[in-house]
């Protein structure tokens, strides 16, 4: 493969691909015929994670099952479109947490089989996108939502005692992070496994933008550190279980929520764009495509 290339993650999807698949062969591809794997061709390629690699609400959503509202424009569809894995499989699932790896997932209609099923000894590549689930992201932003921008009910429910509580789960879910990752290896010893990160919410700087994201001014950089230190922590249980860490954080700064609707890569609380809220919209997916795509093609 060849090393790193330069990456746009704004560019229309169709640049994207087009970039990835240079990126994969160096020169223009020549499509296989229908189920025949080129001589350049990558073998396998499964995708597992959460509702920020499935991708709630954006167009088209995919019915295996309809539950998890995995969709088939999120960055493992956008990477497979690009790169031409002879073998694909998203088992990513909206709501899914370290557990969900090995157990099923009670989702509505479902429910989602055990993520590593999808594993197989011929594996060459997995992502995992996985740990916001596991400290409890949604029960976080209910309770940290505020109409009074001058309050601080995120820092008041989570430090306690000095003690911050977010931070504390961060550290707990590392090990279960680890036996993820120590787990993949045991079902497909001969893949590499990329880590991804969460991608930027919150402005890198300031106080956010109440009401668009109705985060108490104050409450802002508190949220804004945990998520950076859920990334470190992804990023350390990666390069401690022979996994490659995936930044797509850096490359979201200036296209967070509080940014235009023809900017952002993630959508406020009342979206503009078809995605979930606080979840990645497409524009997101194309951006993370990019660099995910850019990432296995240069340690694959």
């Amino acid at each position: 493969m060849p090393g790193t290339r330069s990456w746009s993650p704004s560019a229309p999807r169709r640049v994207v691909r087009a970039l990835l698949a240079l990126a994969v062969a160096g020169v223009a591809v020549v499509a296989a015929p229908a189920g025949t794997a080129s001589a350049d061709e990558p073998g396998r390629y499964v995708a597992l994670g959460d509702s920020y690699t499935a991708g709630p609400l954006i167009p088209n959503q995919t019915l295996n099952p309809l539950g998890c509202l995995r969709s088939d424009q999120n960055y493992p569809s956008e990477v497979q479109r690009a790169l031409r894995f002879a073998q694909f499989a998203d088992v990513s699932c909206s709501g899914a947490d370290t557990g969900d790896m090995t157990s099923p997932q009670a989702v509505s209609p479902g429910p989602n089989p055990p993520q590593f099923n999808a594993l197989t000894l011929d594996t060459g590549v997995v992502t995992l996108g996985i740990g916001g689930n596991d400290i409890g992201f949604s029960s976080i932003i209910e309770s940290c939502a505020t109409l009074n921008p001058f309050s601080t009910p995120c820092r008041s429910r989570y430090i306690v005692g000095g003690i911050d509580q977010l931070a504390a789960r961060i550290q707990a879910t590392a090990p279960l992070v680890a036996s993820t990752i120590q787990g993949i290896h045991q079902r497909s010893p001969g893949a590499t496994v990329f880590v991804v990160g969460y991608p930027a919410i919150l402005p890198d700087t300031g106080f956010g933008c109440w009401p668009s994201m109705p985060i108490g001014f104050n409450d802002v950089p508190y949220l804004r550190n945990t998520e950076k230190g859920l990334n470190a922590m992804l990023a350390q249980q990666a390069a401690a279980n022979g996994a490659v860490y995936v930044d797509v954080y850096t490359p979201s700064i200036g296209r967070n929520a509080c940014t235009g609707s023809g900017t952002r890569w993630v959508e406020p609380f009342i979206p503009a764009n078809p995605a979930a809220p606080v979840h990645p919209n497409a524009r997101g997916m194309d951006g993370m495509a990019a660099v995910v795509g850019a990432s296995v093609a240069a340690n694959n």
